[in-house]
């Protein structure tokens, strides 16, 4: 892992984000086709851990904001959940994305993430950027699309740095490795800062 994280540091590409007005068919295109598991890849499922045990009522939580797509598509809305409390940044930090990447939406908001994704590694450099490892279902069930990536990619982002503010920027690998985009828009080869934008405001 230390010559893949040094790779990312130097990484010196910069964000194109594309700005785009989509009608309504976008929030559909999400809370159909994300919740539908993607197509079989065999590779995957060998790599992918085991599904985590059911949580534990034992064990004490913390209150944490997970993010959402709008009923229109267009923003993120913040959600608060519990989540499980754990000890340290990069178990927090672990236990915060599960919790994201599980999560079922409130009615009206759609979930961002294909079913299925699981978490295969988390890490955090002496620079406190992160590094998160998904499996590549995330890229096989993902519908496509410029703002439908934007989202997929800014609910991970932002559900880390909103809830652990010391650190710094996301990095997402999928399958253990560099990734050019999730799915063809939005440029994963370096790390990523929180986008407040694509966030809704509170009325």
């Amino acid at each position: 892992m230390p010559a893949l994280t040094r790779r990312q540091w130097i990484a010196g590409a910069t964000i194109a984000l594309v700005a785009a007005v989509f009608s309504t068919g976008v929030f559909t295109a999400l809370s159909r086709l994300l919740s539908q598991p993607g197509p079989s890849d065999p590779d995957a499922e060998a790599a992918a851990p085991a599904p985590a045990p059911p949580p534990d009522p034992a064990v004490p939580k913390i209150k944490a904001t997970l993010f959402f797509a709008s009923e229109d598509g267009l923003h993120l809305v913040p959600t608060e959940r519990e989540v499980p409390l754990a000890q340290g940044v990069v178990a927090q930090a672990r236990s915060i994305l599960e919790a994201q990447l599980a999560a079922d939406a409130p009615a009206p908001l759609a979930s961002t993430i294909p079913k299925g994704t699981v978490l295969r590694g988390i890490f955090v450099s002496d620079r406190n950027e992160v590094f998160v490892d998904l499996d590549p279902s995330i890229r096989t069930a993902h519908p496509g699309g410029a703002q439908l990536e934007l989202m997929t990619v800014y609910t991970i982002v932002n559900a880390v740095l909103t809830n652990l503010p010391s650190l710094q920027e996301v990095q997402i690998l999928i399958g253990g490795t560099e990734a050019d985009t999730l799915a063809g828009h939005v440029d994963l080869r370096r790390p990523l800062r929180k986008n407040d934008v694509l966030v809704a405001r509170s009325p």
